[in-house]
C-alpha cells in the first residue's frame, strides 16, 4: 500500500511562507469595493503603481457595477438621420456632426431601423442608383440594465461599435458606443473631433468658417479672427473661449445652438462632459451700405 503523504499534499496546497500567512493575517486584503480602491490609492502613494495605472483599475472596478444607462447618450441627444431624406441632407448631417454611425428611422424617431456608416456614402456617391435601405447595417438594441462588463464583451465579439438603448417600456432611452463604455477604464477617448494639442486647435473649413476648439484661449481667438472677446470688465475671469460663451449665453450649450459675439457667430458643433468641444465660427456678414 503506497503512502499518501498528506504532508507533501498539504505543501503543495498551500506553499506561503510562515511571514507571508502572518502579514496577511495582520493586514487581510480588502472585503470591499471601496476598500480595494483605497488599497490602490495606498500602493500609488507608495510608488507600487503609477497615477495613471491606478486610475484604470478603479475604472475597471467601478465598471462592474455601472449599466448601459449609466453612461448612454440620453434619446434627446441623438442624433439621427431620417431615411427619406435626401443625399444632400444626410452628407449635411454627417458633416456637421463628424459622427461615423447614425442610428436611422423610418417614420417616428422611435421606429429605428438600422445602423447607417458615414464612409458607405460614399457608394451613394459613385451610384447613385443604390437604395441607401441596402446600406444599412442591423441595429443592436440593448436594455438599460445590461452591464457595462457584458456590453463591452458584446461589442467585442459582435465587433459592433454602437447599440440603442432601450428602457423597461421597449422605448428608446438612448445611444451607447464602445468608446463610452472604454472611456470608464482609461479616461476619455479622443473621437473624430479631437486633435493632438501640437496640431492647432483652429481649421480653416470649406465653406470658408472655422472649426474653433472650445479650449482655445481667448487671446488666439482674438489674435486669428482680429475681434476683441474682452473678459476685462467681467467679474469672472475667463481663460478659453468655451468657458467664456457658456458664461455669456448663461447654460451648459447644447448642440446646435448658437451665440453671436464680438461679430463672431459661434454655433455648438460638439459637446462632451458639459463642456464645448468644439464651435463652428464664421464672421457675422455686415449689412452692405
Amino acid at each position: 500500500m503506497s503512502d499518501p503523504h498528506p504532508a507533501r499534499h498539504f505543501d503543495r496546497e498551500d506553499k506561503r511562507t510562515f511571514l507571508q500567512k502572518l502579514a496577511e493575517f495582520i493586514h487581510p486584503g480588502p472585503d470591499s469595493t471601496a476598500e480595494l480602491i483605497e488599497t490602490l490609492a495606498d500602493a500609488e502613494e507608495n510608488n507600487i503603481i503609477g497615477a495613471e495605472s491606478r486610475l484604470m483599475l478603479e475604472g475597471v472596478i467601478r465598471m462592474a457595477d455601472m449599466t448601459a444607462g449609466d453612461v448612454m447618450v440620453p434619446a434627446t441627444r441623438m442624433d439621427l438621420v431620417n431615411i427619406d431624406e435626401p443625399y444632400d441632407a444626410l452628407l449635411h448631417v454627417v458633416i456637421d456632426t463628424a459622427h461615423s454611425r447614425f442610428p436611422v428611422y423610418d417614420g417616428e424617431r422611435e421606429n429605428i431601423i438600422g445602423i447607417l456608416m458615414a464612409k458607405d456614402l460614399l457608394k451613394l456617391q459613385r451610384a447613385p442608383q443604390l437604395n441607401i435601405r441596402a446600406l444599412l447595417r442591423p441595429a443592436v438594441f440593448v436594455p438599460e440594465t445590461k452591464g457595462l462588463n457584458d456590453l463591452l464583451r458584446e461589442f467585442r465579439g459582435n465587433r459592433n461599435h454602437l447599440a440603442i438603448v432601450i428602457d423597461e417600456f421597449g422605448r428608446v432611452a438612448g445611444l451607447i458606443t464602445i468608446e463610452d463604455v472604454l472611456e470608464q477604464i482609461v479616461g476619455e477617448i479622443e473621437d473624430e473631433f479631437d486633435i493632438a494639442e501640437d496640431e492647432g486647435d483652429i481649421f480653416g473649413l470649406a465653406d470658408r468658417t472655422y472649426r474653433v476648439s472650445g479650449d482655445t484661449a481667448i487671446e488666439r481667438v482674438n489674435d486669428a479672427f482680429g475681434v476683441t472677446l474682452n473678459t476685462s470688465d467681467r467679474e469672472e475671469q475667463f481663460d478659453t473661449v468655451g468657458g467664456l460663451i457658456a458664461h455669456e449665453m448663461g447654460h451648459v450649450p447644447k448642440r446646435g445652438e448658437r451665440h453671436e459675439m464680438a461679430g463672431l457667430n459661434f454655433v455648438v458643433l460638439h459637446t462632451k462632459g458639459g463642456a464645448v468641444k468644439w464651435f463652428k465660427v464664421s464672421p457675422i456678414a455686415s449689412d452692405p451700405t
